[in-house]
């Protein structure tokens, strides 16, 4: 394995201390997956206090850590014949109306089938290039399992004025959600910071003492109680990962069906109707939905709002939980 690229110095903190080399790597270089991170440890790229580490060392308070990793090969998506449901279009911009289980842009595990493909075979090369060959126009992400509104930039300078705006928080972001429990107020502001799980690589908690957190804010308003379930409007704040997913997550109403954070996958008819003779799946992915976009056209400075309908299968559990499970 090749080694060249400059080392990034590390120091253990509390929050790691007694965790493993390649699990404490996997958190600081997410973009690795940790069976790449042994190989390079394997092959010398990583010194603990100047020495060679094994994967499962066991670390300490202090201790620093030099790591140097190869360079990842970053090559353009390649273009597929996948239908884009496209809410809005001009020269500058594209919004499209992402379906549940498409990945954003190619990543481990995920090299085909994305959306940036799917925008690679509609639009080519007008397609802004500043979030790289990986990337796209790509301005900013939905998890794979949440449907909805997503801004494509087809000009580099658009890309730069949409990214501004995400930055500054000026876009304003609504989300539909149904989550199992019922929210203890009607309307709230959670405000709790957002870190790496302590454990467990994929997920993200609320860390309110690690120094590595960043703050998070999450407006929630219920549109709708019913028996055991509501359905929530969602305004956040800010734009940390699984935000939404673990902020209800933390009030105790999870969004419903999300396996990380809610523990489950699926919801079947059964389930509503207190039926368990049927077995028929209604929702198979987190309920989760980016209803609508609210911002500034990079090159008019038109204020514009685009929306994206709640889709079927979402649609479809809330008409079962009106008819079913009314508070």
């Amino acid at each position: 394995m090749s080694l060249s690229s400059e080392p990034v110095e590390l120091t253990v903190d509390q929050t790691e201390v007694g965790h493993r080399l390649d699990a404490v790597l996997a958190t600081h270089f997410p973009e690795y997956s940790r069976v790449h991170l042994r190989r390079v440890i394997s092959a010398g790229g990583v010194k603990v206090d100047g020495r060679g580490g094994k994967p499962a060392y066991r670390l300490k308070l202090g201790q620093h850590i030099s790591v140097v990793l190869p360079e990842i090969p970053r090559e353009a998506p390649r273009p597929e014949d996948i239908p884009l449901d496209v809410l809005y279009e001009d020269d500058q911009l594209v919004v499209v109306n992402k379906p549940p289980g498409m990945v954003v842009h190619p990543a481990r595990g995920h090299w085909s089938g994305t959306l940036a493909s799917a925008l690679q075979f509609h639009f080519g090369a007008s397609l802004s290039a500043v979030g790289g060959l990986s990337r796209p126009g790509i301005v900013h992400r939905l998890d794979r399992d949440t449907s909805g509104v997503i801004l494509v930039a087809r000009s580099d300078q658009a890309h730069a004025m949409l990214a501004k705006q995400f930055a500054s928080r000026s876009i304003e972001k609504e989300y539909f959600a149904l989550v199992a429990g019922r929210p203890p107020l009607d309307r709230d502001l959670i405000d709790c910071p957002i870190g790496f799980h302590p454990h467990i690589r994929e997920m993200m908690a609320i860390r309110r003492h690690n120094p590595q957190s960043r703050p998070a804010q999450t407006f929630y308003e219920v549109l709708e109680r019913f028996d055991g379930f509501a359905a929530v409007r969602l305004l956040p704040k800010t734009g940390r990962t699984h935000q939404i997913r673990v902020h209800l997550d933390h009030i105790g109403c999870p969004v419903l069906c999300d396996r990380q954070y809610g523990g489950r996958s699926r919801i079947t008819r059964g389930e509503i109707r207190r039926d368990p003779n049927d077995e028929l799946v209604l929702l198979a992915r987190q309920a989760l939905h980016a209803r609508r976009l609210r911002f500034h056209h990079p090159a008019t400075g038109e204020l514009m709002e685009v929306e994206a309908p709640v889709p079927p299968d979402i649609a479809v559990v809330v008409d079962e939980l009106r008819h079913y499970r009314a508070a």
